[in-house]
């Protein structure tokens, strides 16, 4: 396939998936083992993601603003940051120490991302279910242990496949936490989370980094920006209606179409 097309290809699953409980990260791995594609030292893989973090950072510029700016002088505005850097330090925390098995071992494993993908999709399905009746419906109020629970829960997306808005949202479902704030708290969650690691990635692989495609780098960021607006706009008012019943049957039917090509030796 053209490598222009396939970065905008990439780009395009980068945006669709990355604020999904559906693990662009896997979907971005499977595509590339499936497309033969592979960056030295995961450039484009990294430096798209930046494209996602933009994307999310301009729709909530204003709030953030506000919070940042408002915490001086306000009680409200300093929780809300508190509850998020509480459920922020975990992943920083087991990121860092698992890093080097995670992106070694973990991320070369094509079956095993495959497995979670459906995993993952029957969880969401259950859960969505299940979940208690919600007791917090501000994505900003929620109490620091509450946080810091939903933080330990996105550690487990360290694991490929699994996702890490997909185990955010779990969390705070199952923690009583109402649906459409229970995204908000991931997307938000996700700004320090997603620019630590985007970051200590790229400083891990400093020596290695390759930008010399810078063609299909661009092409793969702008996409991926342009898309995760779309989606972010989009998937809050899709989840208030609907629920997270189409992501998981999204997921199985994903990971169930990568497990029977791996298994037939694609």
């Amino acid at each position: 396939m053209d490598t222009t097309l396939t970065a905008a290809l990439l780009g395009l699953l980068e945006g669709l998936t990355e604020f999904l409980p559906v693990s662009s990260t896997g979907h971005i791995l499977l595509a590339g083992h499936f497309l033969g594609f592979e960056s030295k030292g995961k450039t484009f893989e990294v430096v798209i993601q930046l494209g996602a973090i933009l994307a999310l950072f301009s729709v909530y510029a204003t709030l953030l603003m506000r919070l940042v700016l408002g915490a001086r002088r306000d009680e409200a505005s300093r929780r809300a940051l508190v509850s998020l850097l509480l459920a922020f330090l975990p992943a920083v925390v087991v990121g860092v120490l698992a890093h080097e098995f995670v992106k070694t071992v973990l991320f070369e494993t094509p079956l095993l991302i495959a497995v979670m993908l459906i995993l993952g999709g029957v969880i969401l399905l259950v859960i969505d279910r299940i979940a208690p009746e919600p007791g917090h419906h501000d994505a900003l109020k929620l109490p620091f242990g509450k946080s810091l629970v939903i933080g330990l829960f996105q550690c487990t997306a360290l694991v490929p496949g699994v996702s890490r808005s997909g185990a955010t949202i779990v969390g705070a479902l199952l923690l009583g936490v109402e649906k459409r704030a229970a995204a908000e708290f991931s997307f938000l969650l996700s700004l320090p989370t997603m620019g630590a690691a985007v970051a200590y990635d790229l400083f891990q692989n400093r020596a290695v980094l390759d930008f010399g495609a810078l063609w299909e780098i661009a092409i793969g960021f702008a996409v991926a920006f342009i898309t995760a607006i779309l989606v972010v706009r989009w998937v809050l008012n899709y989840i208030s209606r609907k629920g997270y019943a189409l992501f998981g049957w999204w997921r199985i039917i994903v990971g169930s179409v990568a497990l029977v090509a791996l298994l037939l030796g694609f």
